[in-house]
Protein backbone atom coordinates (compact mmCIF):
# COMPACT_ATOMS: atom_id res chain seq x y z
CA UNK A 1 0.00 0.00 0.00
CA UNK A 2 1.55 3.28 -1.13
CA UNK A 3 1.15 6.74 0.37
CA UNK A 4 -1.60 7.59 -2.13
CA UNK A 5 -3.49 4.29 -2.16
CA UNK A 6 -7.17 4.86 -2.90
CA UNK A 7 -6.65 8.43 -4.07
CA UNK A 8 -7.48 9.84 -7.51
CA UNK A 9 -5.38 12.53 -9.16
CA UNK A 10 -5.37 14.80 -12.20
CA UNK A 11 -2.05 16.07 -13.55
CA UNK A 12 -2.12 18.57 -16.41
CA UNK A 13 0.76 18.60 -18.87
CA UNK A 14 1.59 15.05 -17.78
CA UNK A 15 2.88 13.87 -21.15
CA UNK A 16 6.46 14.91 -20.44
CA UNK A 17 8.87 16.43 -17.95
CA UNK A 18 7.76 17.22 -14.41
CA UNK A 19 4.11 16.36 -15.09
CA UNK A 20 4.98 12.90 -16.35
CA UNK A 21 7.37 12.32 -13.45
CA UNK A 22 4.64 13.24 -10.95
CA UNK A 23 2.09 11.02 -12.68
CA UNK A 24 4.51 8.10 -12.54
CA UNK A 25 5.28 8.57 -8.84
CA UNK A 26 1.62 8.97 -7.95
CA UNK A 27 0.82 5.71 -9.74
CA UNK A 28 3.71 3.99 -7.95
CA UNK A 29 2.22 5.22 -4.66
CA UNK A 30 -1.16 3.65 -5.48
CA UNK A 31 -3.13 6.57 -6.92
CA UNK A 32 -5.41 6.42 -9.92
CA UNK A 33 -4.20 9.07 -12.36
CA UNK A 34 -5.69 11.08 -15.20
CA UNK A 35 -2.99 12.25 -17.61
CA UNK A 36 -4.40 15.52 -19.00
CA UNK A 37 -2.25 16.50 -21.96
CA UNK A 38 -2.67 18.51 -25.16
CA UNK A 39 -0.17 16.45 -27.17
CA UNK A 40 -2.05 13.24 -27.85
CA UNK A 41 1.05 11.20 -28.73
CA UNK A 42 3.00 12.01 -25.57
CA UNK A 43 -0.12 11.84 -23.40
CA UNK A 44 -1.13 8.40 -24.61
CA UNK A 45 2.44 7.16 -24.32
CA UNK A 46 2.72 8.44 -20.76
CA UNK A 47 -0.55 6.82 -19.68
CA UNK A 48 0.24 3.49 -21.35
CA UNK A 49 3.81 3.22 -20.08
CA UNK A 50 2.95 4.25 -16.52
CA UNK A 51 0.02 1.82 -16.48
CA UNK A 52 2.23 -1.01 -17.75
CA UNK A 53 4.98 -0.25 -15.25
CA UNK A 54 2.87 0.23 -12.13
CA UNK A 55 -0.38 -1.66 -12.73
CA UNK A 56 -2.25 1.43 -11.53
CA UNK A 57 -5.37 2.87 -13.15
CA UNK A 58 -3.99 5.51 -15.49
CA UNK A 59 -6.19 7.19 -18.09
CA UNK A 60 -5.43 9.77 -20.78
CA UNK A 61 -7.60 12.70 -21.83
CA UNK A 62 -6.57 15.16 -24.50
CA UNK A 63 -6.94 18.51 -22.75
CA UNK A 64 -6.33 22.05 -23.90
CA UNK A 65 -6.18 23.92 -20.60
CA UNK A 66 -6.75 27.23 -22.42
CA UNK A 67 -10.30 26.06 -23.11
CA UNK A 68 -12.66 26.17 -20.14
CA UNK A 69 -14.85 23.41 -21.56
CA UNK A 70 -11.81 21.11 -21.76
CA UNK A 71 -10.85 21.85 -18.17
CA UNK A 72 -14.36 21.17 -16.88
CA UNK A 73 -14.52 17.97 -18.93
CA UNK A 74 -11.17 16.94 -17.44
CA UNK A 75 -12.52 17.11 -13.89
CA UNK A 76 -15.78 15.38 -14.83
CA UNK A 77 -13.88 12.61 -16.64
CA UNK A 78 -11.68 11.94 -13.62
CA UNK A 79 -14.70 11.65 -11.34
CA UNK A 80 -16.49 9.39 -13.84
CA UNK A 81 -13.48 7.10 -14.23
CA UNK A 82 -12.36 6.95 -10.61
CA UNK A 83 -15.49 7.83 -8.63
CA UNK A 84 -13.71 10.63 -6.80
CA UNK A 85 -11.11 13.38 -7.08
CA UNK A 86 -8.56 13.94 -4.33
CA UNK A 87 -5.54 15.57 -5.94
CA UNK A 88 -5.21 18.27 -8.60
CA UNK A 89 -1.82 19.20 -10.04
CA UNK A 90 -1.81 22.23 -12.37
CA UNK A 91 1.42 21.86 -14.32
CA UNK A 92 0.72 22.46 -18.03
CA UNK A 93 2.61 25.16 -19.94
CA UNK A 94 2.58 25.77 -23.66
CA UNK A 95 5.73 27.81 -24.24
CA UNK A 96 6.06 31.52 -24.94
CA UNK A 97 8.19 34.18 -26.55
CA UNK A 98 11.58 35.34 -25.27
CA UNK A 99 12.04 39.07 -25.67
CA UNK A 100 12.16 42.33 -23.76
CA UNK A 101 9.19 43.80 -21.89
CA UNK A 102 8.72 46.60 -24.42
CA UNK A 103 8.44 44.05 -27.23
CA UNK A 104 5.82 41.84 -25.62
CA UNK A 105 2.34 41.89 -27.12
CA UNK A 106 -1.14 41.66 -25.68
CA UNK A 107 -1.33 38.17 -27.16
CA UNK A 108 1.81 37.14 -25.24
CA UNK A 109 0.31 38.23 -21.93
CA UNK A 110 -3.05 36.69 -22.76
CA UNK A 111 -1.38 33.36 -23.56
CA UNK A 112 0.43 33.30 -20.22
CA UNK A 113 -2.66 34.19 -18.23
CA UNK A 114 -4.80 31.59 -20.03
CA UNK A 115 -2.23 28.82 -19.57
CA UNK A 116 -1.50 29.48 -15.92
CA UNK A 117 -4.01 31.70 -14.10
CA UNK A 118 -7.24 30.89 -15.93
CA UNK A 119 -6.49 27.18 -16.38
CA UNK A 120 -5.64 26.80 -12.70
CA UNK A 121 -8.65 28.85 -11.63
CA UNK A 122 -11.10 26.83 -13.73
CA UNK A 123 -9.65 23.50 -12.58
CA UNK A 124 -9.64 24.48 -8.92
CA UNK A 125 -13.21 25.73 -9.03
CA UNK A 126 -14.36 22.52 -10.73
CA UNK A 127 -12.48 20.30 -8.29
CA UNK A 128 -13.62 22.15 -5.18
CA UNK A 129 -17.14 20.65 -4.78
CA UNK A 130 -15.74 17.11 -4.90
CA UNK A 131 -13.02 17.88 -2.36
CA UNK A 132 -15.39 19.79 -0.10
CA UNK A 133 -17.91 16.93 -0.10
CA UNK A 134 -15.29 14.49 1.18
CA UNK A 135 -13.58 17.07 3.43
CA UNK A 136 -10.19 16.15 1.95
CA UNK A 137 -8.26 17.54 -0.97
CA UNK A 138 -4.86 18.52 -2.29
CA UNK A 139 -4.17 21.24 -4.86
CA UNK A 140 -0.57 21.48 -6.06
CA UNK A 141 0.28 24.25 -8.47
CA UNK A 142 3.60 24.24 -10.29
CA UNK A 143 4.98 27.78 -10.35
CA UNK A 144 8.46 29.06 -11.08
CA UNK A 145 11.54 30.89 -9.89
CA UNK A 146 11.18 32.86 -13.12
CA UNK A 147 8.39 34.78 -11.46
CA UNK A 148 9.88 34.90 -7.97
CA UNK A 149 13.20 36.26 -9.24
CA UNK A 150 11.79 38.18 -12.24
CA UNK A 151 13.94 36.48 -14.87
CA UNK A 152 14.55 38.43 -18.05
CA UNK A 153 12.77 37.73 -21.29
CA UNK A 154 9.80 35.72 -20.01
CA UNK A 155 7.32 38.35 -18.82
CA UNK A 156 4.09 36.46 -19.58
CA UNK A 157 5.40 33.35 -17.82
CA UNK A 158 6.64 35.30 -14.80
CA UNK A 159 3.44 37.31 -14.37
CA UNK A 160 1.07 34.39 -14.81
CA UNK A 161 3.01 32.05 -12.52
CA UNK A 162 3.01 34.66 -9.76
CA UNK A 163 -0.72 35.17 -10.30
CA UNK A 164 -1.20 31.42 -9.92
CA UNK A 165 0.84 31.51 -6.72
CA UNK A 166 -1.43 34.20 -5.28
CA UNK A 167 -4.51 32.22 -6.33
CA UNK A 168 -3.09 29.20 -4.49
CA UNK A 169 -2.50 31.12 -1.27
CA UNK A 170 -5.97 32.68 -1.34
CA UNK A 171 -7.63 29.31 -1.90
CA UNK A 172 -5.51 27.82 0.88
CA UNK A 173 -6.89 30.37 3.31
CA UNK A 174 -10.51 29.99 2.22
CA UNK A 175 -10.55 26.21 1.79
CA UNK A 176 -8.62 25.23 4.90
CA UNK A 177 -11.91 24.79 6.77
CA UNK A 178 -12.72 21.95 4.35
CA UNK A 179 -9.37 20.23 4.94
CA UNK A 180 -8.22 21.10 1.42
CA UNK A 181 -4.51 21.90 1.33
CA UNK A 182 -3.26 24.15 -1.48
CA UNK A 183 0.47 24.52 -2.06
CA UNK A 184 2.99 25.54 -4.70
CA UNK A 185 6.16 23.91 -5.96
CA UNK A 186 8.78 26.12 -7.63
CA UNK A 187 11.05 23.52 -9.23
CA UNK A 188 14.47 23.75 -10.78
CA UNK A 189 14.72 20.79 -13.14
CA UNK A 190 15.97 19.67 -16.53
CA UNK A 191 12.63 19.83 -18.31
CA UNK A 192 12.16 19.93 -22.08
CA UNK A 193 12.10 23.75 -21.91
CA UNK A 194 15.36 23.78 -19.98
CA UNK A 195 16.97 21.44 -22.47
CA UNK A 196 15.95 23.76 -25.32
CA UNK A 197 17.43 26.68 -23.41
CA UNK A 198 20.63 24.74 -22.86
CA UNK A 199 20.95 24.09 -26.58
CA UNK A 200 20.66 27.83 -27.27
CA UNK A 201 22.91 29.03 -24.43
CA UNK A 202 25.12 26.18 -23.16
CA UNK A 203 27.63 28.45 -21.42
CA UNK A 204 24.93 30.25 -19.48
CA UNK A 205 23.27 26.95 -18.59
CA UNK A 206 26.58 25.65 -17.26
CA UNK A 207 27.09 28.83 -15.24
CA UNK A 208 23.62 28.56 -13.72
CA UNK A 209 24.19 24.91 -12.77
CA UNK A 210 27.59 25.74 -11.26
CA UNK A 211 26.10 28.60 -9.22
CA UNK A 212 23.44 26.33 -7.72
CA UNK A 213 24.37 25.47 -4.11
CA UNK A 214 24.15 21.78 -5.02
CA UNK A 215 26.07 22.32 -8.23
CA UNK A 216 23.55 20.82 -10.61
CA UNK A 217 20.13 21.12 -12.21
CA UNK A 218 17.44 18.90 -10.70
CA UNK A 219 15.89 15.79 -12.19
CA UNK A 220 12.08 15.70 -12.58
CA UNK A 221 11.82 12.09 -11.36
CA UNK A 222 14.30 11.93 -8.51
CA UNK A 223 14.24 15.55 -7.29
CA UNK A 224 10.76 16.95 -7.93
CA UNK A 225 8.18 14.15 -8.03
CA UNK A 226 8.80 13.10 -4.43
CA UNK A 227 7.98 16.61 -3.22
CA UNK A 228 4.67 16.37 -5.07
CA UNK A 229 4.00 13.02 -3.38
CA UNK A 230 4.47 14.60 0.05
CA UNK A 231 2.13 17.49 -0.79
CA UNK A 232 -0.51 15.01 -1.98
CA UNK A 233 -0.21 12.71 1.02
CA UNK A 234 -1.78 12.48 4.45
CA UNK A 235 1.51 13.80 5.88
CA UNK A 236 0.64 17.17 4.32
CA UNK A 237 -2.60 17.52 6.30
CA UNK A 238 -1.33 20.60 8.24
CA UNK A 239 0.68 22.23 5.44
CA UNK A 240 -1.14 24.76 3.26
CA UNK A 241 -0.50 28.07 1.54
CA UNK A 242 3.19 27.32 1.18
CA UNK A 243 5.69 27.61 -1.65
CA UNK A 244 8.24 24.80 -1.67
CA UNK A 245 11.41 25.54 -3.61
CA UNK A 246 12.62 22.22 -5.01
CA UNK A 247 15.62 23.81 -6.66
CA UNK A 248 18.78 22.72 -4.85
CA UNK A 249 18.85 26.04 -3.00
CA UNK A 250 18.92 28.15 -6.16
CA UNK A 251 16.33 30.55 -4.74
CA UNK A 252 18.46 31.52 -1.74
CA UNK A 253 20.64 34.06 -3.52
CA UNK A 254 18.81 34.08 -6.83
CA UNK A 255 20.03 32.86 -10.20
CA UNK A 256 22.34 34.73 -12.56
CA UNK A 257 19.76 34.77 -15.34
CA UNK A 258 20.88 37.51 -17.72
CA UNK A 259 20.47 36.37 -21.33
CA UNK A 260 21.32 38.73 -24.17
CA UNK A 261 17.99 39.90 -25.52
CA UNK A 262 17.76 41.60 -28.93
CA UNK A 263 16.45 45.15 -29.28
CA UNK A 264 13.86 43.99 -31.82
CA UNK A 265 11.47 41.07 -31.76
Amino acid sequence: MGQLAGRAAIITGAGDGIGRAIARRYAQEGASVLVAELDEATGRDAAQSIRAETGARVEFLRTDVKRKDDVLAMVNTAVQHFGRLDILVNNAWGGGSTCRVELKTDADLQHGLEMNLWAGFWAMQAAFPHMRAQQWGRVINICSLNGVNAHMGTLEYNVSKEALRTLTRTAAREWAQHQICCNVICPGAATAAYKRFRERAPQMADAIAAANPMGRVGDPDSDIAGVAVFLASEDCRYVTGNTLYADGGGHINGVAWAPELPETR
